[in-house]
């Protein structure tokens, strides 16, 4: 079973999900969708579950799991169950019990934090975490009494760290690679893929260019973060997460006609503990090279909300790697 805890569409209630289908050579297994960041208040993020939800259930080979037992079941038959994640606590809109509904209508993780500190707690992004606030240990234990997966991606370090230790269910960093390998501050510390290990929790190896290496979205980039994951915390531990985003054109075309709204500093690229140099596209046309893969925003509301993740650049090159083995 290939199971993907978190892939990307354009977050607009007529994004093309039958991308998806990528999937199907695989044999069957669950893709987690995100449909929601920070900036979008919860009547937005029901309008994309709405929508999202109807069109799974129109499509040929997909079908939506509300249980371990429906994932099993639809991987059976060969088909993707699909499952839904947000990042950031601002879909909530302040509210703990929208947690109870997000679940019921098939949101199974949240990343409290998306980058930059809000009332849960530190981004990941942050100059100075101060680790998570008094409504975020509310948040955490919400999460666990209604079977919602706590995320650390995106989070800060502090913060993780003392949602790991808040948490009395696992916790997972869906979509990060390890410091270790790539020092860049999307990327984990030892310490916090041991935290989550200790959850009962699992670190998602993603195939981001810039959070691999110097720009290096290769598999045998990935497949040094697994190898690293896997010697720290053990295979039970580890999985992948492409953060893939099925919307790549989309955000290239966009990108090219509004260059302002990549920000330079999410140009950096890091610094390596090991040799990765020998796996950066070599084609003369900066960091953006292997492609750009985040357009995430509402087209209709764009001047007023901020760019989905410019950060995560070089995910579409995985295309013709990890994708492209299953058949796109």
């Amino acid at each position: 079973m290939l199971w993907d805890q978190h892939a990307c569409a354009e977050l607009v209630e007529t994004a093309d999900l039958s991308e998806l289908h990528r999937y199907r050579p695989a044999g069957g297994g669950l893709v987690s969708l995100n449909v929601g960041f920070s900036p979008h208040p919860p009547a937005l993020t029901a309008s994309l579950l709405d929508a999202f939800r109807a069109q799974v259930e129109r499509i040929d080979g997909l079908a939506l799991a509300a249980s371990v037992d429906d994932v099993d079941r639809i991987a059976a038959a060969g088909d993707t169950a699909v499952v839904f994640d947000l990042e950031d606590a601002g879909p909530l809109g302040g509210d703990l019990d929208a947690v109870a509904r997000l679940v019921a209508a098939g949101v199974r993780t949240l990343g409290p934090v998306y980058n930059h500190a809000n009332a849960v707690g530190g981004g990941c992004l942050d100059p100075v975490d101060e680790g998570l606030t008094p409504w975020g240990r509310d948040l955490v234990h919400e999460l666990n009494r209604s079977g919602m997966v706590p995320d650390g991606s995106h989070v800060g370090a502090r913060t993780s760290m003392d949602i790991c230790a808040a948490s009395s269910r696992p916790v997972v960093f869906s979509h990060s690679n390890m410091r270790g390998v790539w020092e860049h501050p999307r990327n984990l510390t030892d310490d916090q893929a041991r935290a989550a290990a200790d959850t009962g929790g699992v670190v998602g190896i993603t195939g981001v260019g810039i959070f691999l290496g110097p720009n290096t979205p290769t598999l045998e980039a990935m497949a040094r973060h697994l190898e690293y994951a896997v010697e720290l915390v053990g295979i039970a531990h580890v999985g992948v997460s492409t953060d893939f985003s099925f919307d790549w054109q989309t955000f290239r075309v966009e990108l090219a006609s509004s260059p302002e709204l990549l920000r330079r500093q999410l140009h950096r690229v890091g610094s390596g503990r090991v040799d990765a140099t020998r796996d950066v596209h070599r084609t003369g046309r900066g960091p953006a090279a292997a492609g750009l893969g985040r357009y995430r925003y509402r087209r209709r509301a764009r001047r007023q909300l901020p760019p989905r993740r410019a950060a995560e650049l070089g995910a579409a090159g995985l295309t013709a790697g990890l994708l492209g083995s299953l058949g796109a």
